[in-house]
């Protein structure tokens, strides 16, 4: 069982959103995928009450021991994958779930107070020794400020390919209960979104 965690300090950078398009591409990919919600903010809790599929497995969780007791749980069932999304602050639970993972995805819009908001996640999982890439998300369709972004995180750390375009399917899709590889298959933000999970999927072997 592979074990990613979503994490940023920083709110509003579309972390939910992505942890629900990332399960159900890696469940269309062959993966069995369980989702734990760390974030009171409940996003996800009411997407997956939308859905008319009972997968991805879901629980919320809002203490450390619940955070360790549901990853031993699922590394004793048939769970391939874990995803786990994370509040935008700085907590014990936050620690706990870097911790708890093979790989840490910072998302970040390519915007200055974004990228600067990543230190204090970069720094916090360095403490932990975990794997990291960064990813940017909710990127314009066309804009000179996304290469200067990319540029900037790359100087940090590994850039997760290709960045995440702000495309209304994705909002469309959480808003039915589904991800938008459901919502729309052929479309552009679809595409995006199997190609990261390939990546993903790659760093999560080595």
């Amino acid at each position: 069982m592979k074990v990613l965690t979503l994490v940023t300090q920083k709110g509003g950078s579309g972390k939910s959103t992505l942890v629900a398009n990332l399960a159900v591409a890696a469940e269309e990919a062959g993966e069995k995928v369980f989702v734990l919600d760390l974030d009171r903010q409940g996003t996800l809790g009411r997407w997956i009450e939308r859905r008319s599929v009972e997968t991805p497995g879901f629980d919320r969780v809002s203490t450390e021991t619940q955070l360790d007791t549901a990853l031993a749980t699922l590394a004793r069932q048939d769970y391939s994958l874990v995803i786990m999304d994370t509040a935008g602050t700085d907590s014990p639970l936050v620690t706990a779930a870097i911790r708890g993972a093979d790989l840490c995805l910072i998302p970040a819009r390519p915007t200055p107070a974004d990228l600067e908001a990543t230190q204090p996640t970069l720094e916090a999982i360095q403490s932990t020794r975990r794997r990291f890439a960064f990813v940017l998300n909710q990127a314009p369709v066309r804009s000179g400020r996304l290469n200067e972004a990319a540029a900037g995180l790359k100087v940090l750390g590994i850039l997760a390919e290709p960045p995440i375009t702000q495309r209304n399917d994705h909002q469309d899709a959480l808003g039915s209960g589904q991800g938008v590889t459901e919502f729309n298959t052929h479309g552009k933000a679809a595409e995006e979104i199997r190609a990261l999970w390939r990546w993903i999927k790659n760093r999560l072997k080595g």
